[in-house]
């Protein structure tokens, strides 16, 4: 993907924008979302000095995404700061919809393969240095996932991963791939089976497609325990 905005559809949303400050803190603000198109957008209103190459959050509603900042350029008192942003690999578009209404379509090529599904994991160090970590992956498949955290962990620190299939608990050696500050960390799965990853990749592909998603308050909780129903 070139770091060059395809044309967009001219629109002002509001979103929420988060990522780590310049200062090393993380920043949590409103923006406007302008331009919008299957790959990317203009925002304004940012206060936050950002560099191109760093890696932000973008919420529109109920959907969020990983975009990667591409340009920046100042833009007077109203408008604050301009910055344009390419969404990553993988994330589905936060507004679908609104690209439908102008005729637009999402261009997702990794959904068969990363879903955005809330899906419950363990996240321990692989030494045992430190208590477990039970949290929830953003999005996943059957060769890793992206956990949401404002203090991602470094590239290249090795994990433990345990997650549940069914009944059956599953634990795999992992890795962190990407740290992006102030948002997330990706986390390759390491010696996870073919067999073991084929049946995690019919599982959330299943639940994408239930009419209701499972991500919140009924089915997920449940996999943390030996003996979880099927899904």
């Amino acid at each position: 993907m070139s770091n060059k905005l395809e044309p967009g559809v001219d629109v002002d949303l509001l979103v929420r924008v988060w990522g780590m400050g310049a200062d090393g803190h993380p920043f949590f603000q409103n923006a406007h979302a302008r331009n919008i198109s299957n790959h990317g957008a203009t925002l304004s209103g940012i206060e936050h000095p950002l560099t191109p190459g760093e890696i932000i959050g973008v919420k529109l509603a109920d959907k969020k995404a990983r975009f990667k900042v591409v340009w920046v350029i100042g833009a007077g008192h109203l408008e604050r700061t301009k910055t344009g942003v390419q969404i990553l690999e993988g994330q589905q578009c936060p507004w679908v919809q609104e690209l439908a209404k102008s005729g637009k379509t999402t261009d997702n090529r990794r959904r068969s393969e990363r879903l955005k599904v809330p899906f419950p994991i363990e996240i321990c160090d692989e030494r045992g240095r430190s208590a477990p970590m039970r949290t929830q992956a953003s999005d996943i498949s059957g060769r890793g996932c992206y956990v949401e955290t404002l203090l991602p962990l470094p590239v290249g620190t090795a994990l433990n991963i345990t997650f549940w299939l069914d009944s059956a608990k599953i634990t795999t050696a992992a890795v962190v791939r990407t740290c992006d500050g102030g948002v997330g960390m990706g986390i390759e799965f390491a010696d996870l089976p073919d067999a073991t990853q084929q049946s995690l990749q019919r599982i959330i592909e299943k639940w994408t497609k239930m009419p209701i998603a499972p991500q919140t308050q009924m089915v997920l909780p449940s996999l943390f325990r030996v003996g979880a129903p099927s899904v």
